[in-house]
């Protein structure tokens, strides 16, 4: 799935990088700086943020969970949490990105960035989102997570944003139901194709894909016998996406299967 660019996280992760101090130690840092005995907390939060600034994202969170460790009681510490969790994001490392938002929330559930801590683990399941064809576990949990987001703060920039990328969630998780549906289909698994597609139908209501899962419902119906349930299938389609080749397909296919005609009951046997 697509990467789309991360405007909102920048621009907190701006507001947060406070001016410090003068940091001690000037020029070129090598991998040396991540090795350190004991260092004041400005030294160590002003070398994160260089690390971050110059982009060496998976560096600046090492140094970051340093000034935690160092200095758990001091007012940057926890600040160095949140910066630690948002530097593993940008360093693609979604996992520790998770676990350092989710260990904030423990120590910090009611602290004012919780909102952010929040988006954090959301976006970090959302850039982990597979392919159609694939397993789709971190989807589910970024929808989970986003939900989640949007029920406790709904007022928020993250909610907002939380919520256009619930809408391509839920596209993505129908787009997985069409693509097993289709499967089926091609196995000639009439019954399975049936129960994917109603999925789509049922949960995924607003998603682009209804039109195309009620064309393969009609198919399925007419595959397994049930031209009655094809008609009624191909008139939910007409009357919502008249205009569709859906439509167009899921017509043609029932005006060569009309329903089977109801036969008469048998006349009752005169009294003797």
């Amino acid at each position: 799935m697509r990467h789309f660019s991360r405007p909102i996280a920048a621009a907190v992760t701006l507001a947060m990088l406070m001016p410090l101090a003068a940091c001690a130690g000037r020029g070129k840092h090598t991998r040396a700086d991540t090795q350190y005995v004991a260092r004041d907390v400005n030294t160590l939060y002003g070398l994160a943020r260089r690390q971050l600034d110059r982009g060496n994202y998976a560096a600046a969170a090492i140094v970051f969970d340093e000034v935690e460790r160092q200095h758990p009681y001091s007012i940057w510490a926890r600040r160095a949490q949140l910066m630690s969790a948002f530097s593993y994001y940008a360093a693609k490392d979604y996992n520790k990105a998770i676990d350092s938002s989710r260990r904030f929330l423990s120590i910090h559930p009611g602290n004012k960035d919780a909102p952010y801590a929040y988006y954090l683990i959301a976006l970090s399941y959302y850039e982990q989102i597979n392919d159609v064809e694939r397993d789709q576990q971190t989807t589910r949990q970024a929808l989970d997570t986003m939900g989640e987001l949007i029920r406790r703060y709904p007022d928020t920039r993250y909610a907002a944003d939380a919520r256009l990328k619930v809408d391509l969630v839920r596209d993505h998780l129908a787009g997985h139901e069409m693509e097993i549906g289709r499967f089926y289909q091609t196995r000639g698994n009439w019954l399975a194709s049936v129960g994917r597609f109603r999925a789509v139908v049922d949960e995924y209501q607003s998603t682009s894909h209804v039109a195309e899962a009620l064309m393969r419902l009609t198919e399925s119906y007419l595959a397994l016998g049930i031209p009655e349930e094809a008609h009624k299938t191909a008139a939910v389609l007409g009357a919502n996406y008249p205009n569709t080749k859906w439509y167009e397909r899921a017509y043609s296919l029932v005006q060569k299967h009309p329903p089977r005609a109801i036969a008469p009951a048998p006349a009752a046997a005169p009294h003797a």
